[in-house]
């Protein structure tokens, strides 16, 4: 006799379920601020510190290190101890954390603060997806992701702003305390509006995978930071670093393969949609979210504009992807979420193209309208995706399959950067000679400046050679650009690979899918 379907699941009333999202959403937007916002203390913080430009780079990367191992951790303790224990005890620990990292008299105790934040936050973004997941109706579900999007997209962007204004205003220690009256705040709601839920057969705790893939991230982030400082593999510690990736990757992979109870399980990837949404998520990291960073670059330092005009011409690009996540978001319920996608991909390909016909001579709007087109993109892409990689998931695997694709995502967000900034710096020194073997007497182009420049003199050679320098790395950032376009464009056939979860939504609403609330 085949099983009864399970009963169609309870949410919470409209008001409650507003509460706990709004609770959640504030400590992930907390943790999503402070990505960013300690970046633009660091000089005051070497100082302050007395600690040597390297040294002081290990504030970014004991927190990067601390959260890639801990964010693949967060969906097992959730399901062994309950969601709402672990992500009340993670804004316990992140938001004193903070305190102590505003505290900090020396290096060791600043990097040891960072590590335990790092650790701590990182269970609170991806478990805030799951509890979204759980909370919320099918047929709300995008509207409330599209609103939780916001808010988990405004941390960066208001990060590096809000940091300067307290760095001006106050100190750079006031960069960490200001995370203590929003975990506060974060931390009430938690503890007042949260539900309870946990598995009833916990999975056993797999320590020889949870150890092999620890050892791989940790690799893996100490690659990306340190790979960039000491020149890649030129560098004995970088292939040392290297040749760690590979050992535990091999062995975290097997192993997952192998083993009965598997510290990621094999199962997750089963379904096709959470798979092919991994893989897209990673895409994204590299073609849309790591190429940020190249275009700030861009515009500070080839075409000379400052920061605060930096920031004025990068805010579009923000408020592109603000608006298209909330359009989305009212009209995800109605369509096939795959147009969106599509629609994403090809607006964030044509913004790429748009930066990749860019010159020296460019003014402020073609960046402005590329920012800006490249942000609608990026929003038509993230609800949608969001939604479609969870739709079939059932709850049973949602806080650990929450996890790894948070994970994923930015382990593909760091891989992308360190990818963009040795093919930049390789690049450039290639052109650079290539176009300095052209300023020549025998040239054309410069016989014709030869009564006004002398090229023995250095007075005339300097401006010259800092122009091509600038020249060089135009056409690097260009031909960038260009290879994201392609590279964007080569992902629309993954998008189609994903099932419409429409008819998944139909089912959970007859109660025909395996929905479970312990």
């Amino acid at each position: 006799m085949p099983e009864a379907p399970s009963p169609t699941p309870r949410y919470p009333t409209g008001t409650r379920r507003t509460l706990v999202v709004a609770s959640s959403t504030i400590a992930a937007m907390m943790v999503s601020v402070d990505s960013t916002i300690a970046n633009v203390a660091l000089s005051h913080m070497q100082s302050s510190l007395s600690a040597s430009q390297d040294q002081v780079i290990w504030v970014l990367t004991s927190y990067m290190i601390a959260s890639a191992i801990a964010t693949p951790l967060s969906g097992w303790l959730a399901n062994r101890f309950g969601r709402k224990q672990i992500m009340v005890l993670a804004t316990i620990g992140f938001t004193l954390a903070s305190m102590l990292c505003g505290l900090a008299v020396s290096l060791p105790m600043m990097v040891g603060a960072r590590m335990l934040q790092g650790a701590c936050g990182a269970a609170l973004v991806p478990l805030n997806q799951s509890l979204l997941l759980d909370v919320t109706p099918p047929e709300q579900l995008g509207r409330a992701m599209a609103i939780n999007g916001v808010g988990f997209m405004f941390g960066p962007l208001i990060g590096p702003t809000l940091g300067g204004f307290l760095i001006d205003a106050l100190s750079w220690r006031w960069v960490f305390f200001i995370n203590l009256p929003i975990g506060i705040v974060a931390l009430v709601g938690l503890v007042s509006f949260l539900p309870e839920t946990r598995q009833g057969a916990p999975v056993r705790f797999d320590h020889f995978g949870f150890a092999a893939l620890s050892l791989f991230l940790a690799s893996l982030q100490l690659l990306l930071d340190r790979g960039p400082q000491l020149d890649w593999f030129d560098s004995t510690e970088v292939r040392i670093e290297g040749a760690a990736v590979a050992l535990f990757a091999w062995a975290t992979v097997v192993h997952m393969g192998t083993a009965a109870n598997s510290f990621v399980r094999p199962q997750l990837f089963a379904n096709r949609n959470y798979a092919v949404g991994c893989l897209l998520g990673a895409s994204l990291g590299v073609t849309i979210f790591a190429g940020i960073p190249i275009i700030t670059l861009m515009i500070q330092q080839v075409l000379g504009y400052p920061a605060y005009e930096t920031g004025l011409l990068s805010s579009p690009r923000g408020a592109g992807t603000l608006v298209s996540m909330m359009v989305v978001g009212r009209l995800l319920g109605r369509n096939d979420p795959r147009i969106f996608m599509v629609a994403g991909v090809v607006l964030s390909s044509l913004g790429m193209y748009m930066l990749s016909r860019l010159s020296l001579q460019t003014g402020a709007a073609p960046i402005v309208w590329a920012g800006l087109i490249q942000g609608l993109g990026a929003g038509l892409m993230f609800v949608p995706l969001t939604s479609t990689t969870f739709a079939t998931l059932t709850p049973e695997f949602r806080n650990e399959g929450t996890a790894i694709y948070s994970l994923t995502r930015n382990i593909s967000n760091s891989l992308g950067i360190s990818w963009l900034q040795m093919l930049s710096m390789h690049t450039a020194a290639r052109v650079q000679s290539r176009l300095v073997e052209g300023l020549r007497p025998d040239n054309p182009v410069v016989a014709l400046r030869l009564p006004d420049i002398d090229l023995g003199a250095a007075r005339y050679v300097a401006p010259l050679v800092a122009n091509v320098e600038r020249q060089a790395m135009m056409l690097v950032y260009t031909d960038i650009y260009w290879m994201l376009c392609l590279l964007g464009i080569a992902m629309m056939p993954l998008v189609l690979l994903m099932r419409s979860p429409r008819r998944a939504f139909g089912k959970m609403r007859k109660g025909e899918l395996n929905v479970a609330q312990r």
